[in-house]
């Protein structure tokens, strides 16, 4: 296996200029993550029940999932970002669309139709110390497929503004997601027509075909067969890779956390290692920003490889941002690239 180290800064800001001109797509669960913090030294014991409150002092809203792609794509400023997907009539689906309005996504891709918007709600507690703690997540998820209605109308805007994309990328990350079967079978279609697409899905990157697939270890052995606990070595996880190449008939872009990436094509694989970080990190959006990093650095020009990098940049960057799902924009890349 290859290992590929070496990007000049000049090819770094080369890649990254020709962003420009890039109309990128991005089709997947849209999703909108809240931000509750609570501050424990205000919690009183509820009179009705036997629990301590918690006292919400800030609410703070980002996009997640599919909506987080775009939003990623949009801080490295292409020419365009529509985004592909479904919501809800609710007051978080119209916070969802105000912000992706805001970072200049179009928003013609969207659907409605959903019984309520995705939306991720993750109360934070804190109290005299500056430790944070996460409680279980709220998640306001369907657990019913979406209807014929939605699949109809995803496919017809995708028909319609598909021929305007440079490249497309998928998020597929809900169990009841707008990537279903017929979904994915029209977005092989278009891979199959010329369209460059890059898929990342939590449960089924096993079944795209004619496009690069961009699972992380746990998915892309799951998709083999293998579990992911007993891969500990780059080497493992490149058969890992390979197979998923194998069985897919695909090019795969594999993200390895802490390891770095892996690109296996049908003639040889490249390790892309990470840089170490001796610090705190928060690796919520991680894999978002690493999809819309590899998608436009490809659409841009770059080789596979060298698209690993940058995307392994953005990840870089995304996880030194502790609380939120985080986003890099070209001026954060070339300081961190200075910053080795």
């Amino acid at each position: 296996m290859n290992t590929y180290k070496g990007m000049t800064r000049s090819r770094l800001e080369e890649i990254l200029n020709r962003i420009d001109s890039v109309r990128a797509g991005i089709l997947g669960d849209v999703c909108i993550d809240v931000y509750w913090h609570a501050d424990m030294r205000k919690s009183e014991l509820s009179r009705e029940t036997p629990h301590y409150m918690l006292p919400v002092v800030e609410e703070r809203m980002s996009p997640g999932g599919g909506a987080n792609v775009a939003a990623n794509l949009a801080a490295l400023e292409p020419e365009s970002v529509i985004i592909f997907g479904a919501t809800g009539s609710d007051w978080r689906g119209r916070e969802l669309l105000s912000m992706l309005e805001e970072r200049g996504v179009e928003l013609q891709g969207l659907v409605s139709g959903l019984q309520f918007s995705n939306a991720f709600i993750k109360p934070m507690r804190q109290g005299y110390s500056d430790i944070i703690y996460e409680d279980p997540r709220l998640d306001f998820i369907s657990h019913e497929p979406v209807s014929k209605e939605i699949e109809d109308e995803l496919i017809a805007v995708l028909k319609k503004e598909a021929g305007t994309l440079d490249v497309l990328c998928v998020s597929d990350q809900l169990p009841y997601g707008v990537v279903t079967r017929r979904v994915r079978e029209f977005i092989c279609e278009l891979a199959r027509s010329g369209l460059r697409v890059v898929a990342d899905s939590r449960y089924n990157i096993g079944l795209f075909t004619d496009m690069i697939l961009k699972p992380n270890e746990l998915e892309g052995a799951a998709a083999v067969g293998l579990e992911a606990e007993k891969l500990s070595s780059t080497e493992d996880y490149e058969r890992a890779a390979k197979a998923l190449a194998e069985l897919s008939g695909c090019d795969v872009f594999m993200t390895l956390g802490s390891k770095g990436s892996i690109y296996v094509d049908n003639k040889q694989a490249w390790h892309i290692p990470a840089r170490k970080l001796n610090c705190q990190i928060d690796i919520c959006g991680a894999g978002d920003n690493s999809l819309s990093g590899f998608g436009l650095a490809l659409a841009a020009g770059a080789e596979p490889w060298e698209a690993a990098i940058i995307a392994g940049l953005c990840s870089e960057i995304t996880v030194l941002q502790i609380g939120i799902t985080g986003a890099a924009s070209r001026a954060q890349l070339l300081d961190w690239y200075d910053d080795r």
